[in-house]
């Protein structure tokens, strides 16, 4: 009847035609809607119903194909209702990620392309554990399901760099996540999550934080603890064992965004987890952190310093500096293993109230309004942290050694120096390099935490746990974010004079502070050396002129 009265050249039924919307007017305004959806989709899913392999032309084909397309193109005839397409198609395509671990010799894309179903792979544990998946999948009611193990074609380079630079997007915006426990036995009991080795892989990091509605199981496909509630992020016993066991605040494990964690601490997060392959250490993080870097396979641990080097050049951001262990040959600026975020950088009290007016009145009994503010020009136009082709270009305030010498010597190849520094009197570390003792004009302190020294809102003070103003301070009982934390962030600061102001960033800098130590190398570049602990030096105290105050951007290779 639609396609009599679209094809008539009779005028009664040309006018009937305006009030009616033909299906090519219809099938129209669904196809942009699907290209829209499938854009954020994975490349390839898997067909529950078939257990096949579908990329994304072969999903709309089945969906063309379907009751639910016909179902749609003929229930509008009177108007387009573009709301209700998205929602179809939303749901049609509607897919549910798979999160596990390993467990050995996976089914993988090219296993799965040869027998054209999962349904008939061989009867082995780990195809079960792949069937199991796509059966629950299909109890929930869903069409299409995703696996790590089968749905990338490893073989291609680039099909693999893009599913490893969309994942985070794909879990983000699943139907839901279905989590197998292959360790928990059943019953399940709790504590059992929180002890699992799920919980300690780097991958699994992103597919608990990234999708909005996650559901555990145990080893025998039942829900962890009996719960049997729609999404276990929810649940609250389920939700606690997950903050007890990632230390982040409740909120921020229900409704995740990159932007909720400061840098800081989403390297802590990353600091225990284990991965078998060096270079996914990185890799896992690229979505977490928003980050544009390139996988490749094959550059071990300068995986990690790719990300590293990124995060400090789009930011600025030098708490990734704050580490005691050993350098990266990528840079000597960076550690050579994530593990060493999982250190808790020494944290010295903030310098307010009382006690900074204390210090700005013998400051400004000692420095004129003129030196004082050459000071703080000095400090606050001082240019961003960036990377230049894996060398660090780092704005710091600069104290040089003056005398060099081995205090004791320690167990192993660790050594105790003691040296001293100009501005600084005596300092000690220890690090197992050896330090060329008659050469100690090489070496300088660095004192790179700009962004501290320039007032509350730059950061923690110390150079320890530096986090971006999105971070919240509130304990992992709280939200995310604390109305109080809301309101420091909105209200707006005392008005002062610019000697005054100069005079705080000056106390500021007068306390005590995490050192970097450099040595220069033949071409004026320098070069940190590894300390096996944080360099804690004591600060200048209310003894600063203007003399003590060398800001430089020192190159580092």
């Amino acid at each position: 009847m639609l396609q009599m009265i679209e094809q008539s050249r009779d005028p009664a039924i040309r006018e009937l035609r305006k009030n009616y919307v033909s299906p090519s007017e219809t099938i129209a305004a669904i196809d942009p809607a699907v290209r829209g959806i499938l854009k954020n989709c994975p490349l390839i899913v898997i067909d529950v119903n078939t257990g096949s392999l579908c990329d994304g032309p072969e999903q709309i084909r089945i969906f063309k194909a379907s009751p639910t397309f016909k179902e749609l193109v003929s229930s509008m005839t009177k108007e387009v209702d573009n709301e209700r397409i998205l929602r179809v198609v939303a749901r049609f395509f509607g897919y549910v990620m798979f999160s596990h671990a390993w467990q050995g010799n996976e089914p993988s894309f090219q296993d799965v392309n040869m027998v054209k179903s999962v349904w008939k792979l061989p009867h082995m544990p780990l195809n079960e554990k792949l069937r199991n998946f796509c059966k629950e999948t299909r109890r929930l009611g869903y069409n299409w399901a995703w696996s790590d193990t089968c749905c990338i074609d490893k073989s291609t380079s680039s099909t693999l760099n893009q599913s490893l630079t969309s994942m985070y997007t794909w879990y983000a915006n699943s139907a839901a996540t279905l989590v197998f426990l292959a360790g928990v036995a059943h019953p399940s009991k709790p504590g059992d999550l929180r002890r699992s080795l799920w919980m300690t892989r780097v991958w699994t990091l992103q597919e608990l934080l990234a999708p909005k509605l996650v559901c555990f199981y145990d080893s025998e496909w039942k829900p962890y603890l009996g719960d049997a509630a729609a999404n276990h992020k929810e649940s609250p016993a389920i939700l606690q064992e997950l903050v007890d066991a990632i230390k982040i605040p409740h909120g921020t494990v229900v409704t995740f965004s990159p932007d909720d964690l400061g840098v800081r601490e989403k390297l802590r997060l990353a600091s225990t987890r284990n991965a078998m392959i060096e270079e996914d250490v990185a890799y896992s993080l690229i979505g977490i952190f928003k980050s544009n870097i390139r996988p490749q396979y094959g550059e071990g641990a300068n995986a990690l310093g790719h990300l590293l080097e990124e995060i400090v050049t789009r930011s600025g951001e030098v708490s990734v500096l704050a580490w005691s262990g050993k350098s990266s040959s990528y840079n000597s600026c960076l550690p050579v293993s994530v593990s060493v975020y999982s250190q808790t950088p020494h944290n010295f009290p903030s310098l307010e109230g009382e006690e900074m007016e204390t210090r700005i009145a013998k400051l400004r009994s000692k420095l004129s309004q003129q030196e004082a503010l050459s000071i703080y020009n000095q400090i606050d136009l001082i240019p961003s942290a960036r990377f230049v082709a894996q060398r660090l270009h780092l704005p710091c305030i600069v104290f040089s050694v003056r005398s060099l010498r081995i205090q004791e010597l320690r167990s192993g190849n660790e050594k105790l120096y003691r040296a001293r520094v100009s501005g600084l009197g005596r300092v000690e570390f220890r690090t197992a390099d050896d330090l060329p003792l008659h050469e100690p004009k090489k070496f300088v302190f660095a004192h790179p935490w700009i962004h501290q020294i320039r007032g509350p809102s730059g950061g923690v003070v110390g150079g320890g746990d530096l986090r971006s103003d999105t971070d919240s301070d509130s304990d992992w009982d709280g939200d995310a974010r604390s109305d109080e934390v809301v309101a420091l962030h909105t209200v707006s600061m005392p008005q002062v004079d610019d000697y005054t102001r100069a005079l705080q960033m000056i106390a500021r800098l007068g306390q005590p502070f995490n050192a970097l130590l450099l040595v220069q190398q033949m071409h004026g570049e320098h070069k940190r050396v590894a300390a096996e602990n944080e360099i804690v030096i004591s600060g200048l105290g209310t003894d600063i002129t203007s003399k003590h105050i060398q800001v430089q951007v020192l190159e580092i290779v």
